[in-house]
């Protein structure tokens, strides 16, 4: 039904290896249709529009409803292979020097309104995230530098021509995030609707969504992937507390959450349900960032950000944190262990990941004298989800406290969360999230170039601009390298504009009964649950 199409390189599209609990074999079982997937959701969504929001609140309960041109293959989401969900015969080639690309787009697709969907549409939705109207919210739109034009010659045509060729585009287009929608609805309803409506195409149909309680939906009968899905419909049960969402799963009333649990309650399930359990577990692709508001005093003064960055203990605070939240791994702004992250050697040049936190916490004072900030106080502007936002935010402050920093955590729910740092930006320091899908380091540190819109910094810096200009354009890995060290040491040393806290690690512990889904590098990618299916 769908095939590995085609495998980028391992420089800017890295599939790892991920540990598979017990499912792995099972998966090969035939489908059976019918029943309805129960999971839980730590988030309620800031919005239903994808193409503005970032966070797994909108894609696990939503994802469902849409459909993207191209995907990662949900049968192999840990690999850096694509499949066409929209399109058809295949992912195409790049022709014209690899700075075109032609997708023919199925026949026959319908929104769930009835509409025909054509390549209008598909042309529509990028051109609304790649060049968005003045006003108009993009969180993805600097991924998409290298991309000139689009145009629709027919229905089933739609072609994309790029300034250069890239290899961080095909991996781009791959976003979950790029979610089609109708370019009826946009025409006549403008580019607000899809924040408070959904109208997709995809394997389910929304249903409803009851405030603080559950989004749900039911099987699309005429999805264009024949055979599938396999549910009748799912339900997004909204649980913010972690507790709920454990005894959810232990008393069956939820077979699964999507994003993750701590070591803890992955081990709890285990010794309760024992064979009825199935954990999956792997690196993920998401790492919670310290931003620093640079138009707000003291934090325009760099000595001063570079102080906060320096009295972070990242080395000895992964393997704390690491047994009660879900984070791991300390590390640069690059997908631990890809070739474009940097050594452990190259880290120890780092502000705040140096070997000695004896020197570098006497240096982060020093650093606060000079800047007459010695007994600095401001609060952290926080989320208030408890994996792993808080309990990060709650070690932080600890360690801000070893140099005479006081801290006061103010965490918000999630709407909230977003409306101080997309609105009013009258936060001091805020603890932030790059959570990217597809492992694609060259378009995922966009996160942290000051020209993004979702860079929350509202720093400014023209070498970060050229160097991110100039990693999409090359494709000699080793000079690729060269720059990205370079863009490194700006963004968490000299400016120290953000500082990396730590990357996350993904646990996935689930009734064994669920088939058909995979875990990913990343908690947004293979949400559709049109390959999901129930055996019981």
């Amino acid at each position: 039904m769908m095939k590995n199409l085609l495998k980028t390189g391992a420089l800017f599209g890295v599939g790892l290896a991920i540990g598979l609990g017990a499912s792995g074999a099972s998966l090969a079982a035939t489908p059976k249709s019918g029943g309805v997937l129960n999971f839980v959701v730590p988030s309620n969504p800031p919005s239903y529009d994808a193409h503005q929001e970032t966070t797994f609140g909108v894609i696990h309960p939503l994802s469902p409803a849409y459909s993207l041109l191209i995907r990662v293959d949900p049968n192999n989401p840990g690999s850096p292979d694509y499949v066409c969900d929209l399109c058809e015969g295949g992912i195409p080639t790049a022709t014209d020097g690899g700075k075109t690309y032609t997708f023919k787009i199925q026949t026959g697709v319908k929104f769930h309104d009835g509409t025909p969907l054509t390549s209008a549409d598909v042309r529509a939705s990028l051109e609304k995230i790649i060049f968005p109207p003045k006003g108009v919210p993009s969180s993805r739109k600097s991924m998409y530098k290298m991309v000139d034009s689009m145009s629709s010659p027919d229905a089933t045509t739609l072609v994309i021509k790029l300034k250069y060729p890239s290899a961080a585009f095909m991996p781009a287009i791959a976003t979950p995030f790029n979610w089609i929608y109708s370019k009826k609805d946009l025409d006549s309803h403008g580019y607000e609707w899809h924040k408070t409506n959904v109208n997709g195409s995809g394997p389910f149909i929304f249903k409803e969504h009851v405030a603080g309680s559950h989004i749900s939906g039911t099987k699309n009968q005429n999805y264009h992937h024949k055979g599938m899905p396999y549910l009748d419909g799912y339900r997004a049960i909204i649980a913010p507390k972690m507790k709920l969402r454990i005894d959810a799963i232990r008393g069956d009333t939820a077979s699964i959450e999507f994003r993750g649990f701590p070591p803890s309650a992955r081990d709890d399930l285990v010794r309760a349900l024992g064979d009825k359990i199935t954990v999956q577990e792997g690196d993920w692709n998401c790492g919670n960032l310290v931003v620093f508001n640079t138009k707000i005093k003291p934090f325009d003064d760099k000595r001063v950000r570079r102080a906060l960055t320096l009295a972070i203990d990242r080395w000895n605070g992964s393997k704390k944190l690491s047994k009660y939240a879900i984070v791991k791994t300390a590390a640069g702004i690059v997908y631990p262990n890809h070739p474009l992250a940097a050594t452990k050697e190259e880290l120890h040049q780092l502000a705040g990941m140096w070997p000695d936190i004896k020197k570098s916490r006497a240096e982060a004072r020093r650093l606060l004298k000079e800047a007459g900030h010695e007994n600095l106080t401001f609060d952290l502007h926080n989320r208030a989800v408890d994996q792993p936002y808080k309990h990060v935010g709650t070690w932080l402050i600890n360690q801000w406290k070893q140099i005479g920093v006081k801290v006061t955590q103010k965490a918000v729910p999630t709407k909230q969360w977003y409306s101080k740092y997309r609105k009013t930006k009258d936060y001091q320091v805020g603890l932030d999230a790059n959570c990217q899908s597809v492992i694609n380091p060259v378009a995922d540190v966009a996160k942290v170039l000051c020209s993004s819109s979702n860079n929350y910094s509202q720093c400014e810096n023209a070498e970060l601009e050229e160097l991110f200009e100039k990693m999409n354009k090359e494709s000699d890995p080793a000079k690729v390298r060269t720059m990205m060290r370079r863009y490194e040491k700006i963004v968490l040393d000299e400016e120290a504009y953000i500082g990396h806290a730590l990357w996350w690690y993904k646990i996935n512990p689930h009734r064994s009964y669920v088939k058909g889904w995979k875990i990913a590098p990343s908690h947004y990618l293979g949400q559709q649950l049109d390959t999901v299916w129930l055996d019981k």
